[in-house]
């Protein structure tokens, strides 16, 4: 039976806490401890987590977000916020809020578009008069 959600969300599961930042498909990573006395016992490891505030150049505002810092330098890479998101495949972002912001910038560039096609129809009704 096909589920009702999107194709992204039935990837592999983020944790919860992932949902509400840019994880880039980071996860909770388990193990054990192995000291000298060779007594294993059970750890976790959690990504590299840093609040940032990124700048969104459509958006012309900063957005508070939850970052690892292995997205941090995919950001650079990319050439910033919108850059990265827009490029990155929706099942790719593991999260929510990621595909809100995306939602988010298509819609302003959508706009900006049409102010700009507006823009340039009325610069070139003026000088064909």
């Amino acid at each position: 039976m096909l589920s009702a959600e999107p194709a992204y969300a039935l990837a592999r599961a983020t944790f919860k806490r992932a949902q509400r930042g840019l994880f880039g498909g980071k996860h909770i990573q388990f193990g054990n401890n192995n000291p000298f006395s060779k007594k294993k016992t059970r750890r976790n490891w959690l990504p590299n987590v840093q609040n940032k505030n990124l700048y969104s150049e459509t958006l012309s505002k900063f957005i508070e977000l939850k970052v690892t810092t292995s997205v941090l330098r995919t950001i650079d890479k990319k050439g910033g916020l919108d850059k990265y998101l827009l490029e990155t495949r929706d099942k790719n972002l593991f999260s929510e809020k990621a595909l809100e912001l995306k939602a988010k910038i298509l819609r302003q560039q959508k706009v900006q578009a049409k102010i700009a096609e507006k823009a340039a129809n009325k610069a070139e009704s003026v000088t064909v008069a």
